[in-house]
This record gives C-alpha cells, sequence and structure tokens, in this order.
C-alpha cells in the first residue's frame, strides 16, 4: 500500500463524536484529574463530543491482562457510525499486542480518523496495512490536549489545520516561541494550572543534503517501530522507496548507541538507502548538553557508515516534546534541504 493509494477519513466539524480508547496503558484510571483535564480540554477548544469505547475505562490490571478488549474498542469506534475519529487516552508499551484482534477490512470499509503517537505507532500501521490513513499526533492526557495551563496555540493550528479542513496543509513552520518536555507530576492535580516551563526554539536542523526532494510520510517512535519490523503490519520494501521517513524517541531517551543500532537495522534492511529524506523529531528528558545525541546518532549511521547524502532534519517539532504538529501518514511532503523547510503538500483529510 502507497501513499496515494490510501483511502482518506473525513475531515471533523464542530459536534463530531470522537471514540476515547486506552490501547496502552489505564492510565486515565490512575491519573483520573490529568484526564479530565485533557478530555474537557478537547471539547471546549475544538467542539468535539468525547464518547469513551466500552472497555476505555478498565483497571490497570484488567486493561493490561486483556489486549483483545482493548482491540474491541477499535473494532467498535471503527463500525461505529456516529464516531468520527479515534483517540487513544495515552501511549504505553504494548499496543502490538492488539494486532491480532483488530478487524482490518472494516477499518478499511469505516476510514475513521485515528491519532495518536508513541506507543500508538503500532496502530498506526495497522491502518496503513488497511489501506487507511492515520494521523501521527496528540493523545489525551499527553501535553497536546491537556497540556498544563491550557492547549499551545501552535498545536491548536495543526490540529484545526490537519483535521478540520480539507485543504492543502502547506508549509509546516517552525515553533520559535518555546518547547518543554518538563515534567510536572499528573499525582498533584494543582499542576494542572501551572505552565510548564519553556526552552529555547533553535528551529529546523538541517545535519546533511541540499536542494528540494518529495516523497510520502512514514514513521513514528523508534522504539515502537522496533517491536513491528517483520510484523503482518510492516510494509513491503517497496513502500520505502522515495518516502520521507519520521523518526522521534519516546521520554525514555533511548541511548546513542541504541539508535545507532536500531538505524543501523534500517541500513541492513535496505531502507535507508532507498527514502527521500528523514525527519528527526527533538529528543526529550535529555540533558542541555546531550541535545544533539540523535544527530550525532544519524550522521554516524546515514553519513559515514552508510555514505548516503540523503536529506536529514533534526529538532522538528513532532514527537514527545511540545507544541507539536501532526503528520499524516502517506501525505505526500516536501524537504527543502537547502531553506530547511517542511511542506505537506496535499491535505489529510476529506
Amino acid at each position: 500500500m502507497f501513499g496515494a493509494d490510501l483511502i482518506k477519513p473525513q475531515k471533523l466539524v464542530a459536534g463530531d463524536k470522537v471514540a476515547i480508547v486506552s490501547p496502552s496503558w489505564a492510565g486515565a484510571r490512575v491519573f483520573p484529574a490529568r484526564y479530565e483535564a485533557g478530555k474537557k480540554q478537547l471539547e471546549a477548544e475544538f467542539g468535539l463530543i468525547a464518547v469513551e469505547a466500552p472497555n476505555a475505562m478498565l483497571g490497570v490490571e484488567e486493561n493490561a491482562d486483556n489486549p483483545q478488549k482493548r482491540a474491541e474498542d477499535i473494532n467498535w469506534a471503527v463500525k461505529n457510525k456516529e464516531i468520527k475519529a479515534i483517540i487513544p487516552v495515552i501511549g504505553g508499551d504494548d499496543a502490538v499486542r492488539l494486532l491480532p484482534f483488530l478487524d482490518y477490512e472494516a477499518i478499511r470499509a469505516n476510514p475513521k480518523i485515528l491519532l495518536g503517537y508513541s506507543d500508538t505507532t503500532a496502530l498506526h500501521l495497522a491502518f496503513l496495512h488497511a489501506g487507511v490513513r492515520s494521523i501521527y499526533g496528540p493523545a489525551i492526557m499527553a501535553g497536546g490536549f491537556a497540556e498544563n495551563g491550557g492547549m499551545f496555540d501552535y498545536f491548536i493550528k495543526s490540529v484545526r489545520k490537519t483535521l478540520f479542513s480539507n485543504e492543502v496543509i502547506g508549509q509546516i513552520e517552525p515553533n520559535m516561541n518555546g518547547w518543554t518536555d518538563e515534567e510536572l507530576p499528573w499525582r498533584e492535580p494543582q499542576n494542572q494550572q501551572i505552565k510548564r516551563t519553556l526552552k529555547k526554539s533553535t528551529g529546523n536542523r538541517v545535519l546533511q543534503g541540499t536542494g528540494k526532494v518529495r516523497g510520502h510520510l512514514f514513521g513514528g517512535c523508534i522504539e515502537v517501530l522496533e517491536m513491528l519490523k517483520g510484523a503482518p503490519v510492516w510494509p513491503k520494501k517497496e513502500f520505502f522507496d522515495n518516502a520521507i521517513l519520521f523518526l522521534e524517541t519516546s521520554e525514555e531517551a533511548p541511548s546513542l548507541d541504541y539508535v545507532v543500532r536500531v538505524l543501523r537495522n534500517y541500513a541492513a534492511c535496505g531502507i535507508l538507502q532507498r527514502v527521500s529524506a528523514i525527519m528527526v523529531g527533538r529528543g526529550a528528558n535529555l540533558p542541555e548538553n546531550e541535545q544533539d545525541r540523535y544527530d550525532r546518532a544519524f550522521l554516524q549511521v546515514v553519513q559515514k557508515e552508510c555514505r548516503l547524502s540523503t536529506p536529514i532534519i533534526s529538532q522538528m517539532d513532532f514527537g514527545h516534546t511540545d507544541p507539536m504538529f501532526l503528520l499524516p501518514y502517506g501525505a505526500q511532503a516536501e524537504i527543502d534541504a537547502t531553506a530547511g523547510t517542511f511542506k505537506i503538500l496535499e491535505n489529510a483529510v476529506i
């Protein structure tokens, strides 16, 4: 399945119902105040109606022990004619366990917007396998919808442009108003009203390459993608021809050595040699003097070991730092390595 072949879901309008699912960790039961804040801000800002799927509020142990129930919620949401989008409560580390229980024919027959990042990468590949476009973006409890002290304007604009409009998305300007990965404990509800400390934004960083290249978007969280290689939902090798590969790391901040080894695997699979460009999300939970950790990993493997001149842009505003912009799987996009710019050349929804 290639980008141009993907079915686009319908755009959102105020008043639409969206399903809240818990495909990984039952975070809503652990931090209910944080969950309610995210749901409230989603509904207030975008005029959507959040509907909890039948198993979305299972207890932590029951949720962990029942991947089939979690998958049933995805199947329920795609088949429910009233539901227009599917949004996870939060990530985790085992959405991969849902894959055998998903109804891929139903996903294709009832294309819906699927949001999420981090562990939701597994579900994005499931939707890709079914032939439906999904969107790498926010979860209910994370810093997108549940941002402390209110959502970032940069994030709101990206949600509206990507999900509420069928116009071409166009240029994605880097966020220059500051970014954050600060962790204010969710167990203390009063923290919800405290805005997180912002760090200086330096904009997109071109690591190598010149000129413009185009391709269809594919990627996700590096650690989760490693769990998916070789699974039935993993794309065929030809899918990566001229793709723009977007990769980001989790809040666990994997080591330089880990990322190097992962990238060596992409090279061994012939993927790095096929893609037209690489986008790297800003790393979270890194010491100030380690912000270039992942830049070094990509340059070591792509430039030094593979001797490839593939354009690479890093420090981009997607993934585990906030605010983030949204990325539609399979959409045609353009990287201008000379100017350090990125644009999405089509609409994400119809």
